[in-house]
């Protein structure tokens, strides 16, 4: 299947679930398999993957505000004892989607971001779409994907400051120059 690699990272960034990345990554290529005749031949398919994604997402999460919260009775005595668990497989599975991609820092300053700002991030950062692109994927003109972005990577920027810093970092901007260190 192609672009999976890329979707499952998108889809666990906006599920935070493995599960329901899972489930969004089916819906996405079920829907893409129904309306393979709306695809235009020539055109970027991961983009139209990515856009197909976006929506189911938008569209079960309009499905979750609107219907009440279900509980059933038997698992309610489960909770307290999994939570634990799931923490863990939380944690475990951001270890293995960015394995050799992204430092833990870099992932958790992401993780921190408002989620319009972590898509423009992943999309173009990440997984290297143009503007133009983006645009069609999350559907915001591309003024406000080039804005989004900006503030989205100094957000990004303040985040991992203090990391940079503790790593011997330093920020040379706005100090003006010595003599000696323009020779």
């Amino acid at each position: 299947m192609p672009h999976i690699e890329a979707l499952k990272t998108f889809a666990f960034h906006l599920t935070y679930n493995e599960a329901d990345a899972d489930d969004l990554i089916q819906e996405t290529y079920m829907k893409a398999f129904k309306f393979m005749d709306k695809y235009e031949k020539g055109t970027n398919a991961k983009a139209w993957l990515f856009k197909i994604l976006k929506n189911a997402y938008i569209n079960e999460y309009r499905k979750k505000v609107k219907s009440p919260q279900k509980v059933d009775v038997d698992d309610v005595g489960l909770v307290k004892t999994t939570e634990n668990q799931n923490e863990r497989l939380k944690a475990d599975l951001r270890d293995d989607i960015y394995t050799n991609e992204l430092g833990d820092e870099v992932t958790k300053a992401l993780d921190k971001l408002p989620e319009d700002f972590r898509t423009v991030i992943l999309l173009c950062d990440i997984e290297g779409f143009s503007y133009e692109e983006m645009s069609k994927i999350i559907d915001i003109p591309v003024g406000t994907i080039r804005s989004r972005l900006f503030r989205a990577r100094n957000a990004l920027k303040e985040l991992l400051k203090p990391y940079a810093e503790k790593m011997g970092y330093e920020d040379f901007r706005g100090r003006r120059r010595s003599r000696n260190e323009e020779e």
